[in-house]
C-alpha cells in the first residue's frame, strides 16, 4: 500500500464518521428544525417534499453515504452518489447564508461555504477513486 493508498484508507473513515455523524443529527429534534428552516421557498412547492421529510431523507443519505465509503465494492459509486448529493443540499447553505439574521452560527459566508463544499467534493472524490 503506497502512501496515497493510505491517505485514501484514512480519509474515508475520517468522511464516513462525518458522514454519518451529520445525518444523525438530522434526527436530532432542535437540529432538525433549524434544517427544516434552512429549505428555501423554492423547494417548498405543493405536491413535493415537505421540509420534514427531505430532512429526513437528506439524515439517511448522509448515514448510508458515511457507511457506502468503507464498502470497497460500492466505494466509487457512493462517491458519485455523495458528490450529487453535495451539489443538491448546497442551496439550503446558500439559502442560510443570505440569512444570517435568521440562520445565526450555520449561516457560513456563501463564498466561504461554497469553498468549502468544493473541497468536500474533491476530499469525497479522492477517498472513493484513491
Amino acid at each position: 500500500m503506497d502512501v496515497l493508498e493510505v491517505i485514501a484508507a484514512v480519509l474515508r473513515v475520517v468522511l464516513a464518521v462525518l458522514f454519518v455523524g451529520m445525518g444523525v443529527l438530522h434526527f436530532v429534534p432542535t437540529v432538525a428544525r433549524g434544517m427544516r428552516a434552512m429549505i428555501p421557498p423554492f423547494f417548498r412547492r405543493p405536491g413535493w417534499p415537505s421540509p420534514h421529510l427531505l430532512v429526513v431523507l437528506t439524515g439517511v443519505c448522509e448515514i448510508l453515504g458515511g457507511i457506502g465509503l468503507l464498502v470497497p465494492g460500492l466505494r466509487w459509486v457512493v462517491g458519485v452518489l455523495l458528490v450529487i448529493f453535495l451539489v443538491a443540499v448546497f442551496p439550503a447553505n446558500a439559502y442560510a447564508a443570505a440569512h444570517p439574521d435568521r440562520f445565526g452560527r450555520t449561516a457560513i459566508p456563501f463564498w466561504p461555504r461554497l469553498v468549502a463544499q468544493i473541497v468536500l467534493i474533491a476530499l469525497v472524490l479522492f477517498a472513493a477513486f484513491g
